[in-house]
């Protein structure tokens, strides 16, 4: 198709040295019509966009999400979006990457006309003669002006949209990018904004930031490769029903996923009242979603019947599926698991929810050690995505097809790893809050800490979270954690001064900081004298004075331990590949998607640059910062620590 200008058109700004696609058919001489069935993402609906009309099948799915991967819409889509369906409903739909169905589209402009699929080829090209010939309208979406309102408008409500970007994606610039685009366009005209676009979206696609995003994009797509699993023609066994053990947190948790997906879960306890707690946990987590209006009273009723509560083991016989969710204490553990190898199918699936203890010992009683995996949620357990899913060496890969088919029903992103204390997430991240303690024990502030966290991009800082957590979490954790890695973490008492102090968290609404209903955690300033009793204890403070350090070094102190863990999972074959623990970091701890993971981000800051800082650290704190021989070994070659080919763990084998 030739560009050709047509009278009255204006001009193509100088700035656009190459012709792209969307401008030749928004300026050629004959009509075009986009027909739409499915989805129009992205750089599809800018094409649609660029054409003189859009006809679509009902319920297909328009949108441009490019903010998620720290670019922006860079066909035109910031210019003619606005042009169509309006200022503020654009901004919304990019800000938020937010789709819309073809229905609501039509209601908006964006759609000319809904029709069945088997008419769509017929009626779009009726479109196009009809537009031809005059008999519909000749419309240009860059031309467009009547939906942007007026300029002092227009500037308000873009003014509104960056305060909201500021509090949203405090630290990503596509956000205020795509709105300085809108804004030119609005002001120097269409054509003037798509120059603008392009240029902004050059520099966008090669920022770290796009590049983390994208990395993230294509590493959760990775996790359902498993090699010996995914590529020998195994097929996934119908799970149709689940015992859970347990209806605290975890268990009430995981139950609610499974009936969300239409599961049937049989929902064990020891006791009456315990199992009104639970089954009561899983109605509260259920009436969340009505109370927000995504689950209606009929979709309610419905899941709740799905749950079953048991004292004993007699309906155990029937079930596909069970998954241990108990405290972490070995001992109960290795009893439950001996029982259900005697009450459970033989085919039935032998699961523990364990964050640290490792799967030989959990199954040691038994002789059925082909069928026992872990089945580690993260909690809340129905709202966090990441089920990590852990094989040992004689874990059948038939069961752990059959997890990961059950993992992505429930709308969880499974991951496979290795087998050793705290797995790979727990494992890798147990520094994250020891080298806080650390860095609180050596004098700085613990507020001071989670707000430097936070300003990071975590969620949280490590202190909010060890309170929403729980204590008893913890100090069951950190037993687990001391006794594996001896000689390479921090004791100190400050969780069980805590908790000596009646302070629990946010369970019972007193930690490091005071939770009220409905008001934000608040700073208490009574837990400082318990800081300082801790301090004393631990007596670490080099002269008696609390250590001077930057903000950088803070985060430097905390995350660099952090790598050095991830650099000793990556050796020892814990995960499959370098970004299954980068997915895991974002979807298990809350790790900022925009910085890649914790290997990705690792890499930009340099392993030399963390190997030399760990190293000044260790010959001044001690070995709790010793760097491992695999960073070192990166670091000094000049080998990023993702590289598998150079890896000195061979993670085929180990997994």
């Amino acid at each position: 198709m030739q560009r050709v200008q047509k009278t009255g058109e204006r001009s193509t700004p100088p700035g656009i040295s190459v012709v792209l696609l969307n401008d030749t058919i928004e300026a050629a001489r004959k009509p075009s019509v986009a027909a739409i069935q499915g989805l129009a993402l992205g750089g599809g609906l800018e094409l649609a966009m660029a054409c003189n009309a859009r006809i679509s099948t009902p319920k297909a799915q328009l949108g441009l999400p490019e903010l998620t991967l720290g670019i922006i819409p860079g066909l035109g889509g910031t210019q003619r979006l606005p042009r169509l369906v309006g200022l503020s409903k654009a901004i919304e739909m990019m800000l938020l990457s937010k789709s819309i169905t073809s229905d609501e589209g039509k209601k908006l402009g964006l759609i000319d006309e809904i029709v069945p699929a088997d008419e769509l080829l017929r009626i779009s090209r009726k479109w196009a003669l009809d537009i031809s010939e005059r008999r519909k309208p000749w419309l240009i979406s860059l031309h467009r002006t009547d939906k942007l309102g007026s300029l002092s408008e227009a500037r308000e409500t873009l003014k509104i949209a960056r305060q909201q970007a500021a509090r949203i994606a405090p630290n990503m610039p596509q956000h205020q990018v795509c709105l300085d685009v809108i804004e030119e366009g609005i002001v120097s005209g269409g054509y003037a904004g798509v120059v603008k676009e392009a240029e902004l979206s050059k520099e966008l696609v090669v920022s770290d930031i796009a590049r983390g995003l994208m990395h993230a994009f294509f590493a959760q797509r990775a996790t359902s490769k498993i090699p010996g699993v995914t590529d020998i023609g195994l097929r996934p066994r119908p799970i149709k029903k689940v015992a859970v053990i347990g209806g605290g947190l975890m268990g009430s948790g995981i139950a609610t996923a499974l009936i969300l997906s239409n599961t049937r879960v049989i929902l064990k306890e020891v006791n009456s009242n315990y199992l009104q707690q639970g089954i009561d946990r899983i109605s509260a987590n259920l009436k969340g979603l009505v109370e927000k209006g995504t689950m209606s009273k009929d979709k309610f009723d419905k899941s709740m019947s799905l749950v079953k509560g048991v004292l004993d083991y007699s309906e155990f016989s029937t079930v596909d599926m069970v998954i241990e969710a108990v405290v972490e204490n070995v001992s109960l553990k290795q009893s439950l698991f001996n029982t259900f190898e005697k009450e459970c199918p033989p085919h039935c699936i032998l699961a523990t929810n364990t964050s640290t203890i490792d799967l030989n010992l959990v199954g040691a009683r038994t002789n059925s050690h082909s069928r026992i995996v872990g089945a580690h949620f993260f909690s809340p357990a129905h709202v966090m995505p990441l089920l990590e899913i852990v094989r040992s060496e004689k874990t059948s890969s038939q069961v752990i097809l059959d997890l990961m088919t059950v993992g992505k029903a429930i709308k969880k992103v499974p991951v496979v790893v290795g087998n050793c204390t705290g797995f790979a997430v727990n494992r890798t991240f147990f520094p994250y809050g020891q080298s806080a303690n650390l860095l609180v024990h050596l004098g700085v502030d613990l507020f001071r800490v989670d707000r430097v966290i936070s300003s990071f991009g975590m969620p949280m800082g490590p202190f909010q979270l060890q309170d929403l957590g729980g204590y008893y979490v913890a100090v069951a954790t950190s037993k687990e954690i001391a006794s594996a890695f001896e000689g390479r973490t921090f004791i100190f008492p400050l969780v069980q001064i805590m908790m000596e102090k009646g302070r629990s968290g946010k369970k019972n609404g007193k930690g490091y900081y005071l939770y009220e209903k409905g008001s934000k955690p608040k700073v208490d300033p009574n837990v400082l004298p318990i800081i300082e009793e801790s301090r004393k204890r631990v007596n670490i403070l080099p002269g008696g004075k609390p250590i001077t350090v930057s903000d950088c070094e803070i985060l430097e102190m905390i995350l660099f331990p952090v790598v050095n863990e991830a650099c000793r999972v990556l050796s020892e074959g814990i995960v499959l590949r370098a970004s299954d623990l980068d997915i895991s970091s974002i979807l298990g701890m809350g790790f900022p998607k925009y910085r890649g993971g914790i290997v990705f981000w690792a890499d930009l800051v340099g392993p030399a640059h963390i190997y030399s800082s760990l190293k000044k650290w260790a010959e001044v704190y001690g070995g709790f910062y010793e760097p491992c021989l695999f960073l070192e070994e990166r670091a000094k070659k000049g080998i990023p620590l993702s590289d598998p080919v150079a890896s000195s763990g061979d993670a085929m084998s180990r997994l």
